[in-house]
């Protein structure tokens, strides 16, 4: 059933094609929100946009091009003149050990996962009216020591630095900035870290293994959690760390 906890706000969400992106696009547009996803490939993003079913707006834009986001946020400008809710979600992983890191793993990570929340949020502010609220979609890996994550693990502290000094940054202009941390989800990015089915099935049990709650998460127990940190319901909250892990980084 619908409810609006974000009726009438304008949200744009990264890597909005799949996983924790687009359960946070259903959710926000079931709270009566109008929602841009982005992302690289227009056929995904086009897919998605079709199942959200209505208010979606799918943009092809890389966020770690400056130029597509000052696209994206021309078209938002236009259509709408204004962005309430940011979810800086786009993100990339590799799994490579330290021997093997090159510049090209390195870049890879960074400049998605860094530069790409950087630009999201930056490109955004001349957009966003007090009230507004920023979300960074970090993870466990922030403070979790995981073998051979090494880059993408010290990406994600670069975040949940982000989300901090942001905080500060834009508490003048009345914008709320947080970081939410997956830890252990079920989502498509999983498949791409171990090079067989097999090899992912036995991944996702020894997640499992390591999660208190024996299980893994679900996409829109993320998403949950993003409209909460979204919504007037967390109106006092703001450079926080909410993890969504089952406890798996907690005890």
């Amino acid at each position: 059933m619908a409810m609006d906890k974000l009726q009438g706000k304008v949200a744009v969400i990264t890597g909005g094609s799949s996983g924790i992106g687009l359960a946070t696009a259903r959710a926000f547009v079931d709270e009566g929100a109008t929602v841009y996803i982005t992302g690289r490939r227009q056929p995904q993003l086009d897919e998605a946009a079709a199942a959200i079913g209505k208010n979606a707006t799918a943009v092809r834009a890389d966020v770690a091009s400056a130029a597509d986001m000052d696209r994206l946020y021309a078209q938002v400008k236009a259509e709408h003149g204004r962005v309430d809710v940011v979810v800086a979600n786009a993100g990339y992983i590799e799994v490579v050990p330290l021997p093997a890191i090159d510049d090209g793993h390195y870049d890879r990570i960074f400049d998605t996962n860094v530069r790409g929340v950087i630009y999201t949020v930056q490109k955004a502010l001349p957009l966003m009216p007090r009230g507004g609220a920023v979300i960074l979609v970090g993870s466990v890996a922030s403070f979790s020591g995981m073998r051979n994550y090494s880059i993408y693990c010290a990406s994600k502290a670069a975040v949940r630095a982000l989300a901090r000094n942001w905080a500060l940054d834009l508490k003048d202009m009345g914008i709320r900035v947080n970081n939410l941390s997956p830890g252990g989800i079920d989502t498509p990015i999983m498949d791409i870290q171990a090079p067989t089915p097999e090899a992912v099935e036995q991944m996702k049990a020894g997640f499992t293994q390591l999660i208190p709650m024996g299980r893994l998460g679900r996409p829109d127990e993320l998403a949950t959690a993003a409209v909460f940190l979204a919504s007037a319901d967390s109106s006092f909250i703001t450079g926080i760390d909410l993890c969504v892990d089952g406890g798996w980084a907690q005890m």
